[in-house]
């Protein structure tokens, strides 16, 4: 008999131990939960500035920028035969380097080229031009289709890239992205804190 309560023991501290593991695994690493509506509303800020002509005019799939928005009474592609490069560093052909014409700063001539540093068009792999907003959200969270980035990095991308924050100062009475980068940061941030749900398809 002695023996017998002897081998219970161990039995019942292990289901104790178990049991007290399970409790504490749910108290310290809770799984998170996604507020779709908060989440979705964050989207909307984040989509409105990533779908924008000042944004999207660069992100586009057939290497050819655009030139949209208001201010252009449509979509045109970008003239002179510019194109993102043979060689995929999105500056252009050898010859017809983006930078020939782009500077590090907008020009102040009557409609002069834009200028920030580093002008060139985005990966092909982040070509959303067109996209919806579904779209554009599932590819954002896909780090084969935005440049290898954790949605953090994304996040500090858009709020310290110079390129990426000539959209809110384009110049020459071009409309600029809204918002700013800081806003857009922080919708990013907000967004993540949710969940990061995406649109429905």
């Amino acid at each position: 008999m002695k023996r017998r309560v002897i081998m219970l023991t161990p039995a019942a501290m292990l289901v104790f131990v178990a049991s007290f593991a399970t409790a504490q695994e749910s108290q310290t690493s809770p799984s998170q939960a996604v507020d779709m509506t908060k989440g979705l509303s964050e989207w909307d800020k984040i989509y409105a500035v990533f779908s924008h002509p000042r944004c999207a005019d660069c992100h586009v799939a057939d290497g050819r920028p655009r030139w949209s928005g208001a201010h252009y009474g449509g979509t045109r592609v970008h003239a002179f035969n510019v194109q993102r490069g043979d060689d995929g560093s999105g500056f252009g052909n050898p010859g017809l380097r983006c930078t020939t014409c782009h500077f590090a700063s907008n020009s102040n001539a009557l409609h002069g080229p834009p200028g920030a540093e580093n002008w060139r068009l985005a990966p092909a792999e982040m070509a959303w031009f067109g996209k919806s907003s579904a779209e554009i959200c599932a590819q954002i969270k896909d780090p084969a289709r935005n440049g290898g980035r954790s949605l953090d990095d994304i996040a500090l991308h858009v709020r310290d890239d110079r390129l990426v924050g000539w959209g809110w100062a384009p110049g020459s009475n071009r409309e600029p992205a809204p918002g700013s980068a800081e806003a857009t940061f922080q919708a990013i941030e907000n967004w993540l804190a949710v969940g990061s749900p995406c649109p429905v398809p």
